[in-house]
């Protein structure tokens, strides 16, 4: 059974990657918008 950090990073990395499969330009911000996101959910949960 996963826990939810696990699930959501699961989901969150499926998403963007059909996002940059369908907008390759993309990337940058979806890189940069997933590091923001799994920094703040590790210092918040830690």
């Amino acid at each position: 059974m996963m826990t939810g950090a696990g699930l959501f990073f699961g989901i969150a990395s499926l998403v963007f990657g059909i996002i940059v499969m369908i907008f390759p330009k993309i990337l940058n911000y979806l890189v940069g918008i997933y590091f923001i996101l799994v920094g703040v959910i590790l210092i918040v949960a830690g």
